[in-house]
């Protein structure tokens, strides 16, 4: 096995998936190896997590550097290939890139493009941003009422005074999100892991978190101080 279908196999993929399934194939493992998801008393975990994570990272730069190899030769030209890697993910393989030349001119439009553009202040008014990822993106006091960012990685996101009411956050990553003064009323937060996240201030109003007797969202080191929670009492 060569250098790139190790790191295919780290991603468990099949050797010459898509840039886009690479892309997708890091983001669900991040989700689920993300040191922040595991108790910080479980050291034996939390290392083995960040050890993981590394060994993700180090994959997809690799293969992000290495576009025209995204690309089985065999692969057909045209249409679509469902192919299932050895984790169990399905994917599907776009159209064949082209020659050398004009991946080589691809690679170098992409690299013109902004990795994080400031978006402070967007209108993204019911958007579908489902599963997104806009982690570590600055949106602060932008306007995402009605959007729907389920299952989203949503990771250090700047959403500083962001009108969210009525968005949808069923599963979205929100590890270590900035949401202090949010408008997050009836917002579906089923799911979603906020572990970190700062809440300060935020209205909560109506917001779906659970039933009366069980909560199913990830509140590990959250802060709440001065938050409005779902039955309108403050946090203190």
């Amino acid at each position: 096995m060569n250098e790139l279908d190790r790191y295919y196999r780290e991603l468990g993929l099949e050797p010459g998936a898509s840039l886009e399934e690479v892309n997708q194939a890091y983001k669900d493992l991040a989700f689920i190896w993300h040191p922040d998801r595991i108790p910080k008393d479980n050291a034996r975990l939390v290392s083995k997590a960040q050890d993981k994570l590394k060994q993700i990272n180090e994959a997809r730069d690799r293969l992000r550097s290495n576009p025209g190899k995204a690309h089985s030769s065999d692969r057909p030209s045209s249409g679509y290939q469902t192919n299932k890697s050895s984790a169990g993910y399905t994917y599907s393989n776009p159209p064949h890139s082209g020659d050398r030349t004009n991946a080589h001119a691809q690679g170098q439009r992409r690299s013109h493009k902004p990795h994080n553009p400031d978006l402070t202040g967007a209108d993204l008014r019911g958007q579908n941003l489902r599963e997104k990822d806009l982690s570590g993106r600055n949106l602060s006091h932008a306007n995402l009422s009605q959007a729907d960012l389920s299952d989203g990685f949503l990771h250090k996101i700047n959403l500083s005074g962001a009108n969210l009411q009525g968005a949808n956050l069923f599963r979205a990553n929100l590890l270590q999100a900035n949401l202090t003064y949010a408008n997050l009323q009836n917002v579906n937060l089923i799911g979603a892991d906020l572990s970190g996240a700062d809440l300060t201030g935020a209205d909560l109003r109506g917001a779906k978190m659970g039933t009366k007797d069980r909560l199913f969202v990830k509140l590990i080191g959250t802060k709440l101080t001065g938050a409005i929670m779902p039955d309108g009492r403050i946090h203190e």
